[in-house]
């Protein structure tokens, strides 16, 4: 007898199952965040996790085995063209899960599952550790920032002196309020 996976039970049949989460796969590499119940976003996210680290190999093999769960082919392509390139330094942590309120019908627990879209945080890291690459980047940006410091002051001394000229939108608004 086949065991029964782990988590919550979507109800109906496992075949059921299988093809809700293949489309809320779907939908999450299409979109790059969906908003469904909490104990689908805990289901899909090990599937959704799976299925980024297939596409991050990029091969035949892998491309057919995602594409016997994820049946569009236009979001296999994204998922192999853009999403896996773009985790191909990360291993792992894909996704994330984050709650939100209570669905309003009939008070279900919600949450949004999304891609995650930041890089690694290599440079807070290393910034952490106070290693030779952090050292680099924080010089870096303190140049860049002591520039930028400077042409923002000037900018706003520039600006002070200027006279504001009212915004296109305002003209108009003000324009209705005398016509009536």
């Amino acid at each position: 007898m086949p065991t029964p996976t782990k988590g919550a039970r979507l109800g109906g049949s496992p075949s059921h199952e299988r093809l809700m989460l293949a489309n809320l796969a779907t939908s999450l590499f299409e979109h790059g965040r969906i908003t469904t119940t909490e104990a689908k976003a805990k289901r899909l996210r090990p599937l959704a996790e799976r299925l980024i680290t297939k596409s991050k190999k990029g091969d035949l093999h892998n491309r057919r085995e995602v594409m016997k769960t994820v049946r569009d082919k236009d979001v296999v392509h994204k998922l192999f063209a853009e999403i896996g390139p773009f985790f191909a330094d990360r291993n792992g942590g894909y996704t994330r899960v984050v709650k939100t309120m209570p669905r309003k019908g009939d008070n279900a627990q919600m949450a949004v599952i999304e891609l995650v879209n930041e890089k690694t945080a290599t440079a807070e890291a290393e910034a952490a550790r106070g290693t030779k690459f952090a050292k680099d980047e924080s010089a870096q940006q303190s140049t860049a920032g002591s520039v930028g410091d400077e042409s923002v002051s000037d900018e706003t001394a520039a600006g002070e002196a200027a006279p504001t000229t009212p915004e296109v939108g305002s003209e108009s608004e003000d324009e209705n309020k005398d016509q009536s």
